[in-house]
């Protein structure tokens, strides 16, 4: 049995069972190194590191080497557990998104730097529908799709930036459509679940404040774990 990869920056994944006793690895190939927790059901990367007083920025994340270990560790598919903002009202803090596409006009990184290779990007459509029937099989609501607008970081978005994104996306991150992208030009099936965490600033009148980002992300956490956790063991 292939382990199932996962990718998560903010979801302790420590509380579930299946991420108990992994052992820790780094991995090293031609794109740098990449830290992996590796169990026989599960690679696990955390995407922004395992020290909290040093966490990686999602501008200054290694995608390259984090997607080429999982490969290299015989992974076939991916999970990315993703925080996002909303972009509209009616997708409230504490809502879980599978969403089906993506936009990342600031640019996505790519494997391929001495040659023109013309992929289309996808988020795979069989893993999203297992993603969501692990969430019906629990009774969790999640919205099946819907589409998430990547920019850089570190930084949050203007009100204006907000204003034009709300028009065309769904949810707003920094992490996955970097990591989507690279998937497929590996050959890896990819799909992602997204937990609305806050507001995109200017969505609602109240200001936007990093640490109720972080407590959102921990108030939703129990249920993407426990998606995660039927997805594994199913």
């Amino acid at each position: 049995m292939k382990p199932v990869g996962i990718i998560s920056g903010t979801i302790p994944l420590h509380e579930e069972d299946i991420f108990k006793d992994l052992e820790k690895t780094v991995v090293e190939n031609e794109f740098g190194s990449a830290l992996v927790l590796l169990s026989g059901m599960v690679a696990f990367i955390p995407r922004h590191g395992m020290d909290a007083k040093s966490s990686i920025p999602p501008h200054m994340i290694n995608h390259h080497a984090n997607l080429k270990a999982l490969q290299d560790m015989g992974v076939k598919e991916i999970i990315g557990i993703n925080s996002t903002g909303s972009l509209k009202r009616a997708l409230e803090p504490g809502t879980i998104i599978i969403p089906d596409d993506y936009i990342s006009t600031s640019g996505t990184p790519t494997i391929f730097h001495n040659s023109a290779v013309h992929i289309i990007p996808v988020l795979d459509e069989g893993t999203r529908k297992r993603l969501i029937h692990a969430a019906k099989g629990l009774g969790i609501n999640v919205v099946e799709n819907g589409v998430y607008w990547q920019t850089p970081g570190p930084r949050l978005e203007t009100r204006a930036e907000i204003r034009m994104m709300s028009q065309f996306a769904d949810i707003i991150g920094m992490t996955m459509a970097s990591e989507a992208t690279i998937a497929v030009e590996l050959g890896l099936s990819y799909a992602a679940i997204c937990s609305v965490d806050n507001y995109a600033h200017g969505i609602v009148e109240k200001p936007l404040v990093p640490d109720e980002i972080r407590k959102g992300a921990r108030k939703n956490a129990r249920n993407m774990l426990e998606i995660i956790g039927r997805y594994v063991k199913e």
